[in-house]
């Protein structure tokens, strides 16, 4: 019987053999793995780690949970988790194992204090549930404490280059569509403008998709920057076709709705008004993506580490899933869909 065995830079006829080998019992890779959630909530954060739970059980590995992301990991809140722990999240928001943002855990001390909790609790690969900042702190405990990690990509946003979707992004789309349809009634009835601050960090995904699905009229975001002039005079263009109220979408951080909302009103006569959706985007019921991706990123995180691969993440590209080193997924740069904005501004008027 081969000794426990962790693959961090090997030729994939290595890999192959490993995985050959760990099919064929000859290779003892992982008999208990740590599960966290990190940084910002999202929605399908619990399908996520009922998928890892079950799925190790069921090659009969041990699961514990780690509370309140690194922190938790740095001051030992660790919780057993079985079958029954998981049962009934797959449909709630946020995550059952809580979240936290840990500075601590940028440092050298609080990256050994986080390997001294696996060590003590036996924790023999850890995955991490969460965005490029908790992606990280995973690299680090994989290349320099030598604890393998994996990570799924979790975070409205949408924003994690390497994959073309991350848990919680769909949910947090709708939930958007469906606070912006409500403020269009109001909109319709009192012939106002309503300019719609939906999130996204630096990523303007929610607000180009949230604008062409709700019909706005203009959508701002930080890839596509329109000088307010521009969305002044198409809101008076369209004015002119007998349209009597207007929906402007802007991307979180690239303007203040209340001040765009004064300027329209102020050029335009159009009484306007101004709301912040926020947090509620993180919340809610996550939706059949949400849930499908979550469970399909959290078996594929488990086999993973059966393999005894470390230091990586997990993504969609076309459909598929694939893996990345962690370093190399952290220097790729996402792309915005400019074909769909485009359409947008020219069927929304």
């Amino acid at each position: 019987m081969w000794k426990k065995l962790y693959i961090y830079k090997v030729g994939k006829k290595f890999q192959s053999l490993i995985a050959h080998l760990c099919k064929k019992g000859m290779v003892d890779i992982m008999r208990k793995i740590g599960v966290l959630t990190s940084g910002g909530d999202a929605p399908g954060m619990n399908a996520a780690i009922r998928a890892v739970t079950r799925t190790a059980l069921a090659k009969g590995m041990t699961v514990v949970g780690v509370l309140k992301g690194f922190n938790g990991l740095i001051h030992g809140d660790i919780i057993d988790l079985d079958v029954r722990s998981v049962s009934d999240i797959i449909q709630k928001g946020g995550t059952m194992l809580y979240t936290a943002r840990c500075n601590e855990f940028r440092f050298k001390e609080g990256l050994q204090k986080g390997k001294e909790t696996c060590l003590k609790e036996g924790i023999e690969g850890l995955v991490v549930i969460g965005g490029d900042g908790s992606f990280r702190g995973a690299a680090d405990l994989s290349i320099t404490q030598r604890i393998p990690c994996v990570g799924i990509p979790a975070t409205i946003d949408n924003d994690i280059a390497m994959t073309e979707y991350t848990i919680g992004y769909d949910t947090a789309m709708n939930t958007a569509m469906s606070m912006i349809d409500k403020l269009r009634d109001t909109a319709q009835s009192h012939d106002r403008c309503s300019v719609v601050e939906v999130m996204g960090r630096h990523a303007g995904h929610i607000a180009v998709n949230t604008g062409i699905a709700c019909g706005a009229t203009h959508i701002i975001t930080e890839e596509m920057p329109t000088p307010l002039e521009e969305v002044i005079e198409r809101i008076q263009n369209t004015h002119t076709t007998g349209k009597h109220h207007f929906i402007v979408v802007v991307s979180e951080g690239h303007g203040d709705a209340k001040e765009i909302a004064n300027e329209i009103e102020a050029k335009t006569g159009i009484e306007s008004r101004a709301t912040v959706l926020g947090h509620v985007q993180r919340g809610g019921y996550p939706t059949v993506r949400d849930r499908v991706a979550a469970s399909q990123m959290g078996h594929y995180a488990v086999e993973l580490l059966e393999q005894g691969k470390a230091n990586r993440v997990i993504g969609f590209q076309k459909g598929k899933l694939v893996d990345y080193n962690i370093k190399t997924a952290l220097t790729m740069k996402k792309t915005f869909d400019e074909e769909l904005y485009r359409i947008a501004m020219t069927i929304s008027f």
